[in-house]
């Protein structure tokens, strides 16, 4: 329970922060730091509110010599918390500059940090978990206060959709947009677009980035996404259900029938596109001959993202090799246990044999999850909105897949609320892949029983041999369970920990975990 801890911080920071001339800290200086700290507050409350739910809320220093009736207080309705957080940041944003001049304070809240967070919050308010779920009516607190209310509210959606909106026009108007690479004719260079949109700071020409963590741990990241026979650990994996997710070059999901996907077999050439991008073997190679046909004719941000079996790897000048006894497979468990390593955000110069570990932003909020946040609740409230189409695009267009609706070989817009609510859905698993909002999502759609509960599958481990056939035991590149997952109602959120309500006896266990 550190987050508590760290709010308690920050109001003593508040109580006792003042100006200090022979340290050059101004009243201007300490109005900032006050501002800062009312935003980690918010902060800190809305990470709380995603983890567990129904939490105890109370403003300001509590004496810890007070009645125990001031102590001992039950988790507060979820609404009246969010509503709070809603506000204060709100307020804070307007006390708060857009962005520092002085590189020492990158990464210090800034309004648009205030905004953003902000935005995610109200999204996840007006989601099916906790704006109209049933299965809580009965869930109350210990002063018999409904905790969520069961009766959907649609202006909850309007409140995430403007939201999400002022973040997009306050953060363009301090000068944050899409990151972009191009080709030298001038065409958007979707594969190197997006990698390093991961890589360069706001100095290098990246000002998609709204809230980043300037100092974080990259290197033990890195070097557990690289195999283990070019010096890395081998342990990041990614299943095969995100592997599924990515669409084909032509911008169609695998299971389209008119996308081209082919699953069995080998390539008999190397595929070529229009890319400076030279992870793969010599500038614009995408796939090499022999590569099994799932990894082929994929969109560009497939290959930033995933590491496959037999994906040219540069630094070693050579494929990996994930079979059994090989350089890269088991049987040890610094191996892939279904056939995959995760790609993105891992540096490609980054050299665990060396030591070379390049820097890379901690990125918590960027614009492309903005305008993705924004779609969706647009499409809530507005169905037929042309801003939903708009930013749904603008994150295509840069991918290098083709737009709905309008462009080089534009595919059909969704025909209808549903079928748009379902593009933005898949959109937004491939964009974000991998930067921690996938189980939010999953969470707040409340379908955890449908993608988290049941086998997961991947390529076998103990395949020796470069196959893909169903029959034999040896053949690397088939479809293998790896793993069985159980996902029930109480897993959409955290369990209190029992030694808090041991503490605390106004305490509720949340739903389903008794």
């Amino acid at each position: 329970m550190e987050l508590p801890k760290r709010i308690r911080s920050a109001y003593i920071f508040l109580e006792n922060v003042k100006p200090n001339a022979s340290q050059l800290v101004t009243d201007e200086e300490v109005n900032l730091m006050k501002a800062e700290a009312r935003f980690m507050i918010a902060y800190y409350y809305g990470l709380l509110l995603e983890t567990y739910g129904a939490i105890p809320f109370n403003l300001g220093l509590t004496d810890p010599n007070a009645p125990a009736e001031d102590l001992l207080i039950g988790q507060a309705p979820f609404d009246e918390v969010i509503n709070w957080v809603d506000k204060e940041l709100l307020e804070v944003s307007a006390l708060l500059p857009d962005k520092y001049a002085a590189a020492q304070k990158y990464g210090r809240a800034t309004s648009i940090m205030c905004l953003a967070v902000r935005a995610r919050l109200l999204l996840f308010a007006a989601s099916p978990l906790v704006n109209g779920n049933s299965a809580y009516t009965n869930f109350t607190n210990d002063k018999d206060q409904k905790i969520f209310s069961s009766n959907f509210d649609a202006n909850k959606w309007k409140k995430a959709s403007d939201a999400s909106k002022l973040l997009i026009d306050r953060a363009e108007e301090a000068g944050h947009k899409l990151y972009y690479e191009y080709n030298t004719d001038g065409s958007i260079d979707p594969f190197l677009s997006y990698q390093y949109m991961m890589f360069r700071r706001p100095q290098d020409g990246n000002n998609e980035i709204l809230f980043a963590r300037p100092d974080c741990n990259i290197y033990e990241y890195d070097k557990h996404a690289q195999p283990r026979g070019t010096g890395g650990n081998g342990g990041l994996g990614i299943t095969q259900s995100i592997v599924d997710a990515f669409f084909m070059k032509n911008g169609l999901p695998i299971e389209d029938p008119n996308s081209g996907y082919v699953e069995k077999g080998f390539s008999t050439k190397d595929e070529v596109r229009n890319t400076k991008w030279n992870e793969s073997r010599g500038v614009g190679n995408v796939t090499l001959a022999g590569t099994y046909n799932m990894y082929t004719n994929r969109e560009p941000r497939f290959y930033v993202s995933v590491l496959y079996n037999g994906a040219w790897f540069k630094r070693e000048n050579r494929t990996t090799e994930f079979y059994y006894g090989n350089w890269d497979g088991g049987p040890t468990h610094d191996a892939p246990q279904n056939g995959y390593l995760i790609r993105k955000k891992v540096h490609p110069d980054h050299d665990p044999r060396n030591g070379t570990n390049p820097y890379r932003p901690g990125i918590l909020y960027r614009l492309g999850e903005a305008y993705l946040n924004y779609a969706e609740a647009l499409n809530e409230t507005s169905p037929n909105d042309a801003n939903i189409l708009k930013y749904l695009n603008l994150i295509r267009e840069r991918a290098g897949v083709p737009q709905y609706g309008k462009g080089p070989n534009a595919l059909p817009a969704p025909s209808s609320q549903e079928a748009m609510r379902q593009a933005i859905r898949r959109e937004r698993r491939v964009e974000l892949n991998n930067e921690g909002i996938r189980y939010r999502d999953i969470r707040r759609w409340k379908i955890g029983e449908q993608t988290l509960n049941g086998n997961f599958t991947g390529m076998n481990f103990s395949g020796t041999e470069k196959d893909d056939s169903e029959t034999n035991q040896k053949a690397f590149f088939k479809r293998t369970t790896y793993q069985r997952r159980v996902f029930t109602a109480k897993n959409y959120w955290f369990p209190v920990p029992q030694s808090e309500i041991d503490k605390n006896p106004n305490l509720r266990q949340n739903p389903f975990w008794e």
